[in-house]
């Protein structure tokens, strides 16, 4: 717990056969509250777009959004690896640009490494941001960003065609210097397929068991997020309900003057209270 995990954890974990934890944060107080609780890697996802601005994708989330709550998550970790996902557009024009935006993440987000999506058509790009010294997380699969190219929140690599793009994506990233990649919503014998092929660990979000580590989103493990639940998510707490107990009973106490009581004000001298007008 006293040790920081690293990059170079993620390859000891690998060639030790442990799994990777990982989950998102996007602020700081969730940011200490998963660290403190042992996580190895937090992610700032672009997923910030959903969860916590009400987009109906990520693909309105920009670099000064990515900067922000990366700062803030940053200020929470002792322990954990903070990866940020460098958002939409902000490596897709030129290598060039996508340098300097993973640079931005590093220098003025903290971030400790970045996560781009995309796969044989990235890996120029990944190789680019590695040679600045820059750790790269790759992400195929259901890469979110494309879902109008999906047509929607869809499995990855059910046909032999599609299965193989994977393969060879993965296989990219890794021959571009890539430390890890996200296997998302893939069949479970296809990322175990991906994860035996590479040297590199693989870390699964609908990819199955045999990922070597897994991520989620917080907000969909702790119940905090209802639009919608993908299959692959199992929830670990129901706080919106607890979170709705909470507020409809602070409601109904202040409204029936139950609170404050005495114990929550201050108070000052009658001898002081005497003397003003």
């Amino acid at each position: 717990m006293n040790n920081k995990f690293t990059t170079q954890s993620f390859f000891k974990a690998k060639e030790n056969k442990e799994k990777i934890t990982m989950l998102t944060a996007y602020d700081y107080s969730m940011a200490q509250l998963v660290d403190n609780s042992g996580i190895d890697a937090v992610l700032v996802g672009d997923s910030v777009g959903m969860v916590m601005q009400g987009h109906d994708s990520t693909l309105q989330v920009t670099m000064e959004d990515m900067i922000y709550h990366s700062q803030c998550v940053a200020r929470g970790l002792k322990h954990a690896l903070l990866v940020t996902d460098l958002p939409f557009l902000s490596y897709h024009v030129s290598i060039e640009e996508a340098v300097r935006n993973a640079g931005q993440l590093i220098q003025q987000g903290h971030a400790e490494a970045v996560k781009l999506e995309g796969g044989q058509n990235m890996a120029a790009t990944v190789k680019a941001i590695v040679n600045a010294q820059i750790p790269v997380m790759g992400h195929i699969g259901l890469t979110p960003q494309s879902v109008n190219i999906f047509g929607g929140f869809k499995v990855q690599g059910k046909e032999e065609i599609t299965a193989q793009n994977l393969i060879n994506d993965a296989l990219a990233l890794e021959a571009a210097g890539a430390f890890s990649i996200v296997l998302e919503a893939v069949p479970e014998a296809l990322a175990k397929l991906i994860t035996e092929k590479l040297h590199i660990p693989t870390i699964g979000i609908g990819g199955g068991r045999y990922c070597d580590g897994q991520i989620l989103v917080i907000n969909d493990i702790l119940g905090m997020y209802s639009d919608f639940t993908p299959k692959f998510v199992k929830k670990y707490a129901n706080l919106n309900i607890d979170i709705n107990t909470a507020v409809t009973t602070y409601i109904s106490d202040v409204k029936n003057s139950e609170f404050p009581k005495p114990e929550h004000t201050f108070g000052i001298k009658d001898s002081v209270l005497d003397k003003l007008y």
